[in-house]
């Protein structure tokens, strides 16, 4: 009973923590420049922040570029696709 009731207890914490993320993925197009002066724009990184996520993007195909709860992530997506980057919140 008691071990029950510790896994419902952390299966709550577990969905009260849960934060969507932005995905941003690799494309042909768009130049490390570019990339960069838009992931500083939209997600408010740190050049060098910008610059690691420009290179995971382009050697793994992907990259999560900034975690939180929805109503501060769609805004930012928007940007970046605005921006002509391919991504998504999951």
């Amino acid at each position: 009973m008691t071990k029950e009731k510790y896994s419902e207890e952390l299966l709550l914490k577990e969905e009260e923590v849960k934060q969507n993320e932005i995905v941003l993925f690799n494309d042909e197009v768009n130049t490390f420049d570019h990339v960069i002066d838009t992931l500083i724009y939209a997600c408010d990184h740190v050049p060098e922040q910008a610059e690691q996520c420009a290179l995971l993007v382009h050697y793994k195909g992907k990259c999560t570029v900034k975690t939180g709860p929805y109503e501060d992530l769609e805004p930012r997506c928007s940007k970046l696709l605005q921006a002509g980057l391919s991504a998504e919140i999951v």
